[in-house]
């Protein structure tokens, strides 16, 4: 089986993204059994956001080099980031990683095609939200995008920076993401895309009035299978 490399963001994502491979592989491999799997969490999500902040993605990159390059050194032979904003970054990187990167939004245009939607809405920080890395992986596909209105999308972004990324989950949050899948809802949208990390901990599957796009969790099946399919050829 090829060894999985997770360049880390934040804390809460990454977390999610490991555990998922570690809890769902049992089932396909046998108890307590996953592939190996290295996360490089060297970087800090601050040293990322002065990047981010300041709109220089070439700066996320580097950062993103050096994590992915660390993982290389301990044996990963593909890398995934669950981090949904810093893909906005990966034109800067994958020329030059010694290892090739499985594309977070792409695993979610294929998920939504193979689901038969059509109209997502998208849900993450201000920068994945105006950003291009859902509109040309869905775009491609011929799915349409539809994000919340600026008060919205500035909802969204404070909830995601001030609690989420701290492991806050906090009730009247979770009411306001609510009511922002409903809106999307409203405005045509079949399903959304919960395009950070973090959100599938406040927006859960059985609660939103759209079927829900895990991001993190998408990543980390598609890790997985490429992992096990690996281990077959």
């Amino acid at each position: 089986m090829e060894h999985i490399g997770i360049v880390a963001g934040s804390a809460e994502g990454a977390a999610l993204c490991y555990r998922t491979i570690c809890l769902e592989a049992p089932a396909i491999l046998g108890k307590y059994r996953h592939p190996r799997v290295t996360l490089d969490g060297s970087i800090s999500l601050g040293e990322y956001m002065d990047f981010v902040d300041r709109d220089d993605w070439r700066g996320v990159g580097a950062l993103m080099l050096d994590s992915v390059r660390r993982l290389h050194d301990a044996g990963a032979q593909f890398a995934i980031c669950p981090d949904n904003t810093f893909h906005q970054a990966l034109p800067y990187v994958t020329g030059a990683s010694p290892i090739p990167w499985l594309h977070i939004a792409e695993v979610v245009a294929e998920e939504a095609r193979q689901q038969g939607l059509r109209h997502l809405g998208v849900l993450g920080t201000r920068y994945l939200m105006e950003g291009p890395v859902y509109r040309e992986s869905l775009g491609s596909r011929d799915i349409q995008m539809t994000v919340p209105d600026a008060e919205g999308r500035k909802t969204i972004n404070r909830i995601i920076f001030e609690e989420l990324v701290n492991g806050k989950v906090l009730e009247p949050s979770r009411v306001q993401c609510l009511e922002a899948v409903a809106r999307l809802r409203d405005a045509g949208c079949d399903g959304v895309v919960l395009g950070c990390t973090e959100l599938p901990l406040i927006i859960l599957p059985e609660e939103a009035s759209l079927p829900t796009l895990d991001s993190t969790r998408l990543l980390a099946r598609a890790a997985l299978r490429r992992a096990l399919d690996s281990a077959s050829r």
